[in-house]
């Protein structure tokens, strides 16, 4: 059984550790890290446009449901939809602990009989929160949204009991309970949900509850501007700063010093060879070792966890391994899992000729000292990740956004028109009016590429 969920809620900020503005990747490597925590995730996708809509990240055991935009895979939304399978606690300066639903006693997992499902709006309305505005009623899903800045509660209610001439205490009941808790950016329900797939959040980083006790890293870089002849533009999500990366020039210490230290390095050797290598250590063993078998898998994977590590000692998987040590030539991908794209360090090699439209302005040169040594390693090649849900390397990287800076602005706008119809305005507008738990917006329009491989997920809701 999974343990209660925790968290603080810090309103139109995040829930425990959950920040509005975290990336779709950073959220599900958190949650796949804790199984017994969360032992369900639950991922909702549309299959065929999994780049532009919304994606849904369910935890059933934990009663939360969060809404990621489509181009960004940033979380706009969490919701709450079973407060019996959480614990979710405020605590505002110089006062104690205000419980939104009394925990269950340590001494058993699941809550008493006589306990309520959820928060009455008398403990919101008097403790939790204290009062607020009227709120919104919603007539064609009979809810009704009691706002707070950042949080909103979605109450039901028929439509033979509401009368706008009626405040809020006087609609509700008491010992009414919500069906649903949002965490929302903005000052209310109203204003957030014209502004909340396109508003940009604040970073993660400045979160102050997450960034106590973390190291320093750079800024992660928000999109990749391509302009031709080996040059590309890194630029960061909340700063002026862009970081220009030359192909065949740009040296690994550049690298480090700009995007930090790689997650992990993937050595780049040459196996063509390697088959008859395996088929020669199987004449000299009655049985091939299962290790061996399970190598060429690691020539392509950099996820190491699934491997269980053998005890016993092989002397042929030492000499292949002293083998292959011996034939590193210092090439190895710098993986980036966290910013979205591997760079390739190799020797020099020519890179792709300017595109001929001509340049308004020179690019700059970013390298200083240049040095002409035929054996030094520097950056020859970029591998940028879309993330696309249902892929098979969904999840592996963060979406890395780009856009090539030579494409004529004709082509850019006649893209811009065909991928915002009329009739999407209007089902827009109508999905406005939903409740948070109706709510099914969709992502910004797109004129620029955005990283997205191309490719769709072959279904709409998969089990992680």
């Amino acid at each position: 059984m999974s343990s209660l969920f925790s968290a603080q809620l810090h309103p139109g900020r995040a829930l425990g550790f959950l920040v509005l503005g975290a990336s779709l990747h950073d959220v599900l490597t958190r949650l796949k890290a804790e199984p017994q925590r969360f032992p369900k995730l639950d991922l909702t996708h549309t299959p065929t446009d999994p780049v532009k809509e919304p994606v849904i990240l369910g935890l059933p055991a934990n009663g939360i449901r969060m809404h990621f935009d489509g181009p960004e895979q940033r979380l706009r939304l969490i919701e709450v939809v079973d407060f019996t399978k959480n614990h979710i606690f405020l605590k505002p300066a110089n006062d104690k602990e205000r419980d939104l639903v009394r925990p269950p006693s340590t001494a058993q997992d699941a809550p008493p009989a006589d306990a309520a499902p959820g928060p009455t709006f008398r403990h919101i309305y008097q403790r939790f929160l204290g009062p607020t505005y009227d709120g919104e009623y919603v007539a064609d899903a009979e809810m009704y949204v009691l706002s707070y800045p950042g949080v909103a509660f979605t109450f039901p209610m028929k439509k033979k009991d509401y009368s706008a001439s009626k405040d809020v205490v006087s609609l509700l009941q008491s010992t009414a309970i919500p069906n649903s808790m949002a965490v929302f950016s903005g000052d209310s329900w109203a204003q957030a949900r014209d502004t909340m797939w396109t508003e940009t959040l604040p970073s993660v980083k400045a979160f102050a509850p997450l960034a106590k006790g973390k190291d320093v890293c750079p800024d992660e870089v928000s999109l990749v501007k391509i302009h031709g002849g080996g040059k590309l533009q890194l630029f960061r999500k909340w700063t002026n700063n862009a970081f220009w990366l030359t192909l065949g020039e740009t040296t690994p210490q550049q690298l480090v010093a700009e995007l930090g230290p790689p997650d992990a390095i993937y050595r780049k050797n040459d196996q063509r060879m390697y088959i008859h290598k395996l088929r020669a250590a199987s004449n000299t063993m009655a049985r091939p070792n299962g290790a061996d078998l399970k190598r060429q898998d690691d020539l392509t994977d950099t996820d190491q966890s699934s491997h269980p590590a053998s005890d016993e000692y092989d002397s042929t998987d030492e000499a292949v391994e002293d083998d292959l040590v011996a034939n590193v030539s210092g090439e190895c991908f710098y993986n980036y899992f966290y910013l979205g794209f591997d760079v390739l360090v190799s020797t020099p090699t020519t890179p792709s000729r300017p595109p001929p439209t001509p340049q308004t302005a020179p690019l700059p040169d970013p390298a200083s000292i240049k040095s002409t040594a035929p054996d030094r390693l520097v950056a020859t090649k970029v591998i940028l990740h879309g993330n696309v849900p249902g892929s098979y390397p969904f999840n592996r990287h963060r979406r890395c956004r780009w856009k090539s800076a030579t494409s004529p602005p004709t082509l850019t706008l006649q893209r811009s028109q065909t991928r915002r119809p009329p009739s999407r305005r209007s089902k827009s507008a109508s999905a406005r009016r939903g409740s948070p738990s109706t709510l099914r917006g969709r992502g910004p329009a797109e004129t620029t590429g955005d990283g997205a491989q191309q490719g769709v997920g072959r279904q709409s809701g998969q089990q992680l």
